[in-house]
């Protein structure tokens, strides 16, 4: 990669990964980014950016063209909880608005990279290991997939995708998803607020720091295409926990912490559909994916960046 355009700049991985990028390349990484939601702060210091609407394929095509992008990273989606509210709109963004970035990459030469998600899977997916989604964010992640292999076979488009699970930061405010909830948490724990969580006791779900998130999104595409057998999606794993896990991980760190449960039916029905745990041996054999971060260690880091934050 060497000039690079982060649709989504501005949401929960774009405003980090676009930070990464700018420390470790030095050409044009451009923070693509719609109306309402401009670049702030550092973000918008630190680099280019431009007004660039997944649904707007001349929009797409101009921005490559002016900062001569040979990478995409198309990150733009509704979450799994906001997508079931609006799932009309769920599929413009996330099959309408791949297809115009495939497209553009197409015809202009560029590597493609669009997240996929645990969500993915379904009810059976423990036993039978298929992509099964009885949700709308899932259904637009598999068509994603598909249609992202399609283009890679029929067009020789270079495209890559890995399939995250919920992820964790102290940087970017949860968004509307499922695995939020693992976000929250910290966040009231810090704030010396007791945490409603929305997730039932023993209800596992795999989670990843963001860090190792933002580290798996460059990997894999710096790797060596060769050795990849599979493209669109990879999975890739770091933790899994339950409420009452990630609660107790906090209170030996911050004792007088209290949490109380208030499932949401509709998060809970979303989780409950989705895997305890994913195998990520393809990652780990074809690009040498591996996770740096566990619970403990990332429940630390949390807490201690938290508090800076609020002055805690």
């Amino acid at each position: 990669m060497k000039n690079v355009l982060i649709i989504g700049s501005t949401g929960q991985i774009g405003s980090e990964l676009t930070m990464k990028l700018r420390s470790i390349y030095n050409g044009n990484i451009v923070a693509g980014y719609i109306p309402g939601a401009e670049p702030k702060g550092e973000l918008k210091e630190s680099g280019p950016s431009a007004i660039v609407d997944i649904t707007n394929e001349q929009q797409i095509a101009e921005t490559v063209s002016k900062y001569n992008i040979d990478t995409i990273y198309n990150l733009a989606a509704l979450l799994s909880a906001v997508a079931e509210a609006k799932p009309q709109l769920a599929w413009k963004i996330g099959m309408g608005g791949l297809f115009n970035v495939l497209e553009v990459a197409r015809e202009m030469g560029c590597a493609v990279f669009t997240p996929s998600s645990i969500g993915v899977f379904g009810n059976n997916t423990p036993k039978d290991k298929i992509r099964n989604p009885r949700t709308m964010y899932g259904v637009t992640k598999v068509s994603g997939e598909l249609l992202s292999d399609y283009y890679h076979i029929r067009f020789g488009v270079d495209t890559r995708s890995v399939r995250f699970p919920g992820l964790i930061s102290y940087v970017t405010p949860p968004g509307g998803g499922t695995t939020d909830y693992a976000v929250d948490i910290y966040y009231s724990a810090v704030k010396g607020e007791k945490f409603e969580c929305p997730i039932a006791a023993g209800t596992f779900m795999d989670m990843m720091y963001m860090p190792d998130g933002l580290r798996a999104a460059i990997e894999i595409m710096e790797a060596n295409p060769d050795k990849l057998i599979h493209r669109n999606s990879f999975n890739i794993a770091s933790m899994s926990f339950d409420p009452e896990i990630i609660y107790n991980n906090i209170k030996k760190y911050m004792p007088d912490f209290h949490m109380e449960y208030k499932v949401d039916p509709l998060r809970q029905a979303i989780a409950e559909s989705w895997p305890n745990s994913l195998d990520d041996t393809c990652a780990r054999e074809e690009w040498g994916w591996k996770p740096e971060y566990d619970l403990d260690s990332m429940t630390q880091d949390m807490l201690a960046k938290l508090k800076i934050r609020f002055n805690k």
